[in-house]
């Protein structure tokens, strides 16, 4: 039984365990196989627990799992409320659940509003009642324009590539801001918000601790679909400018939020954390409000280079985005939709030095920091071969966008190859590298050197050691090139160096460092390193 919002007591109201959690992403098809079809499942991730344990982390977020015809891995959702065969089964998530939960470990699943698959029974049930029926209104289905309606209704890109309007037999068109197989949902239509009410209490009532909200910013869309403004450049990141843009961060959006953080609220200890690319600290800071989510991804670090001023400058951005609303701020550097910051940062060992700086000041802030999976093992961006690709942004695209397979390529656990571990088939979903021996799982765990150990120790740290309290932080002055900043209340400092030379550290006991100091005790190019 749910206990009533009057119910429970402040305390319970207010209890914010995610406050300094180390989230953990688990890209599903991704991480572990456990019946031999090269593809990831649900009782592969509750195989992997105990190393999810070792590594340190505090909850899972769990890429779509639900039924789906897999036109975009799992985010086209047919049945929001069951369990795909090819991840298992109800039974499996349950257990899988509570398992995580009797290792202390919480589990967050996504959710996936703004669209449907078009094999989901209510767009079926649209195409079939034909224009104007109430079946058809759950979607965004208009007529064209131009004499005979051959023209899309507006000039909306797709996310994926080519128009964001797809024609149907009768002649109406309908709006899907991704693939076609992902028609938009039409949230002016209280049916749409009714069934997400009743997804998210079958979930919640499943024993899960929260929610990743995709495309967080979407959903509302203006009552007029205007076009976008002449001259346009498709995109949607933070530095894109959503005021040109009506497909996006429409102010009819946060009403959706104040719903679902109604639900939410029924339960005890549950949170939503939204996927937000919007430009301006305000725009950003609307989605945190007391009565909205209580996180928003900021992709300021996602979008920043390897250089001092601008990681203090996207930092900088990011907790006063929150501060004014009393949120904080949730940091990632990587996920399944953007190329690996080892490859991003250069590649090779120059990135996997940059890497291991950036896992120490992120893990250094103040707030929630998202990790995704592989990150722990500095696993780079894979160029596949053209044969390879499965995202639908290659399709769409005409082939001049390769897309985000190659930040999916599977978890490497043991072994020398073809499949590390991964599954007990002879290949996986995606082609896994024949030289990443020295990356797996395996050959990292006991090497003291090695990525993995500096994310356990950085992880450990960040939860058992006090210089990590409070919210604040305070900035030295520092060379030009590099930073420090300090947890005003905790005391840890963070240092980072990312110019050509190394550099003197400020005062106090090294307790972690991203590479070996200098003979002299100075913080090398391309390092960081906390001080206590």
């Amino acid at each position: 039984m749910r206990p009533s919002p009057e119910a429970l007591s402040d305390s319970a109201q207010s209890a914010r365990w995610w406050n300094d959690s180390v989230f953990y992403q688990v890209y599903v098809r991704s991480f572990a196989d456990s019946n031999g079809d090269g593809v990831g499942d649900l009782d592969g991730v509750r195989a992997r627990l105990g190393y999810l344990e070792l590594l340190g982390v505090d909850a899972l977020w769990l890429t779509p799992f639900f039924r789906s015809p897999m036109a975009d891995h799992g985010y086209d959702v047919a049945d929001p409320r069951d369990v795909d065969p090819l991840f298992g089964d109800l039974a499996a998530f349950d257990r899988l659940v509570a398992d995580a939960h009797a290792r202390g470990i919480k589990v967050t699943i996504d959710l996936v509003p703004n669209h449907s698959s078009d094999q989901r029974d209510w767009f079926q049930e649209a195409l079939r009642a034909g224009p104007g029926s109430p079946e058809r209104d759950r979607y965004i289905f208009r007529d064209g324009r131009g004499e005979d309606g051959s023209e899309p209704p507006n000039n909306w890109p797709s996310i994926f590539g080519g128009p964001a309007w797809t024609r149907v037999a009768d002649g109406q068109w309908y709006l899907h801001l991704f693939a076609p197989e992902q028609p938009d949902l039409n949230w002016a239509n209280p049916e749409v918000a009714e069934d997400l009410d009743t997804t998210l209490r079958f979930w919640l009532d499943r024993g899960v601790d929260g929610f990743r909200i995709d495309v967080a910013h979407g959903m509302a869309k203006p009552a007029d679909l205007p076009d976008v403004s002449e001259g346009f450049v498709d995109g949607s990141g933070v530095l894109h400018d959503n005021a040109n843009d009506p497909r996006f961060d429409n102010d009819d959006v946060h009403e959706i939020h104040r719903r679902i953080r109604k639900v939410l609220d029924e339960y005890e200890d549950r949170m939503a954390v939204g996927e937000i690319w919007v430009k301006g600290d305000d725009r950003f800071a609307a989605y945190v409000r007391p009565d909205e989510l209580h996180l928003g991804f900021n992709f300021r670090l996602v979008e920043t280079d390897f250089d001092a001023a601008a990681v203090r400058s996207a930092v900088e951005h990011s907790i006063a985005a929150v501060r004014a609303v009393g949120a904080l701020p949730t940091w990632t550097l990587s996920n399944h939709d953007v190329d690996r910051h080892t490859t991003r940062y250069g590649g090779g060992e120059l990135g996997q030095a940059r890497a291991r700086a950036m896992a120490l000041v992120e893990l250094a802030l103040p707030g929630v920091v998202y990790l995704y999976n592989g990150e722990e093992l500095g696993l780079p961006n894979v160029d596949l071969p053209d044969w390879a690709l499965q995202d639908p942004v290659w399709e769409r695209s005409g082939h001049t966008r390769r897309g985000r397979d190659g930040c999916r390529i599977p978890m490497p656990w043991e072994g020398e190859g073809p499949t590390f571990g991964f599954t007990t088939a002879e290949t996986t979903w995606l082609p896994m590298p024949a030289d990443w021996g020295p990356l797996t799982v395996e050959a990292q765990l006991e090497d003291p050197a090695s990525m993995l150990s500096l994310y356990r120790q950085a992880v450990e740290l960040r939860r058992t050691h006090p210089g990590f309290a409070g919210e604040e932080i305070e900035w030295y002055g520092a060379p030009e090139g590099c930073f420090a900043f300090r947890r005003k209340s905790g005391g840890l400092i963070c240092a980072l160096n990312t110019s050509e030379a190394p550099v003197p550290l400020p005062p106090g006991e090294v307790i972690l460092s991203s590479a070996p100091l200098t003979a002299e005790g100075e913080l090398p190019p391309n390092a960081a390193a906390w001080l206590a």
